[in-house]
Order: C-alpha cells, then structure tokens, then sequence
C-alpha cells in the first residue's frame, strides 16, 4: 500500500523513469522527420516547439494555483506534504523540461526562419525572457515551500498568476500579428 502513495520515494523513483523514457521516445520522434523528410524539418520543429509551450505554459499556469492551496495547508500536514511533492514533479518532469525544449526550437526557428530579424522577434524574445524569469521565481518558491519557509499570502499568487497569462497574450499577437515587422 505504501508503494502505491504518491508521496513515497519509489513513486518519485518511478517518476523520473517514465520522464527519462519519455525523452528518449521525444528525441526519436525527433530524429525521425529530420533523418525522413529533411526539407520538411522546420515545420516539424514548429510542431515541437508549439506542444513545449503549451506544456509550459500549463504549468506556469498551475503552478501558482498549487501555491495558492499550500498556503492554506498548515506545515507539516499530509497535505502540506502532498503539494510539495506535486509541487517538484510539476517543476521536473513537465515544466524544466517544457522550457528547455521551447528555448531549444524556438531559437532554432528565430533563427532558420528569421535570422533573428524583425522588430516583433525582438519583442517576443523579450517576452519569453521574461515569461523565463516567471519561471525562476516559481522555482524559488518551489523550494521555498519545500524547506516550510515563511510563505507569501494566497492574493499574492493569485496577482502572480496573471503574469503568465499576460505574457502569453503578448507573445502570441506578436507571434500571429508581427507588428513592426
């Protein structure tokens, strides 16, 4: 019964097995359009880059949300507990790895299909820097919460988690309107 808890270590354990099998499935599927259809790559790599966002940004999305229910749980509870360890495995398993693989071909297209040209490009990357350092300070709290340090109010991660939202909004009429092409 305990190995079944999502808390216990071998669920973690479990955990990061699947996210490594994961990658290894996400780099095949990688690998195969550009060995395949080489020609066709650029649009494949949109595809990766779209579906890394939309996992990232789920999580930036989520995480506050989490943070708003821990809040409210008293330390040490089983359910102060729990969200610490949803907490971590929404950080390491979906959004780190979110991230990267955004940054990855997300550059790559910047640079394949714009040659990083483009007043708009230039605003967007600055969005997803700062959409990056949303991230950071989600990181932070992330470890913050796990040590039980003193905690930020529940309106205070509601205020946060508009941060994202915004962001996203912003990117995505640049990306689809390209203003000051």
């Amino acid at each position: 019964m305990a190995d079944e808890l999502q808390t216990h270590e071998a669920s973690g354990r479990r955990a990061r097995f699947k996210a490594a099998i994961a990658l290894v499935v996400f780099l095949a599927l990688l690998a195969l359009p550009y060995i395949l259809v080489p020609d066709q790559f650029y649009l494949w790599a949109k595809a990766f880059h779209v579906i890394a966002v939309i996992s990232w940004m789920a999580g930036l999305f989520y995480m506050p949300r989490l943070f708003i229910y821990h809040t409210d749980a008293p330390e040490g509870s089983v359910q102060s507990e729990t969200f610490k360890v949803m907490e971590q495995r929404l950080l390491k398993v979906i959004m780190n790895p979110a991230m990267m693989i955004s940054w990855l071909f997300g550059l790559y297209l910047a640079w394949e299909g714009f040659r990083f040209q483009g007043g708009w490009l230039h605003a967007k990357i600055l969005a997803v820097v700062l959409l990056t350092l949303a991230h950071v300070h989600q990181s932070h709290w992330v470890r913050r919460f796990a040590k039980d340090a003193p905690r930020k109010p529940a309106r205070y991660w509601r205020m946060m988690n508009e941060i994202p939202t915004v962001l996203m909004i912003l990117i995505v009429i640049l990306v689809i309107v390209k203003p000051f092409a």
